[in-house]
């Protein structure tokens, strides 16, 4: 049975009762350019119209501390392509603004950069 926090949209022997398609009303493509190290912080302005209990998920993770995309997807237990689509919904609202990484290297796939964004995550997890 699902745990007292999770709600309705899990189930220990189901998994997850929505499917991420369903999240995200098949999109696959976010509108907002995002990747999984940008930041994304609240701007104080509410979403206009319905959004789904995702979208309220994020903003109240989210805050007004930036957040990665990355740690978004993990708290919210969705794919990432998935997180994007929420999150882009809501820089397209006003609700969210993005910010892209900067690398201070020319390599962003940089091994010590990617062990060091590991090592962060696991830290905060």
């Amino acid at each position: 049975m699902a745990a007292p926090q999770d709600g309705p949209w899990l189930d220990d022997a189901a998994g997850r009762l929505v499917r991420p398609y369903t999240v995200s009303n098949g999109r696959t493509r976010p509108t907002a350019a995002l990747d999984l190290l940008s930041m994304v912080m609240t701007t104080g302005a509410l979403p206009a119209g319905q959004m789904g209990p995702e979208h309220t998920d994020a903003l109240g993770l989210i805050g007004s501390r930036p957040t990665s995309v990355a740690e978004v997807a993990a708290h919210l237990r969705l794919p990432a392509v998935v997180t994007k689509v929420v999150l882009s919904d809501l820089v397209d609202c006003g609700a969210l603004t993005a910010k892209a990484p900067s690398f201070r290297t020319q390599n962003p796939t940089d091994r010590s950069l990617l062990e060091a964004v590991l090592d962060g995550l696991r830290r905060r997890l």
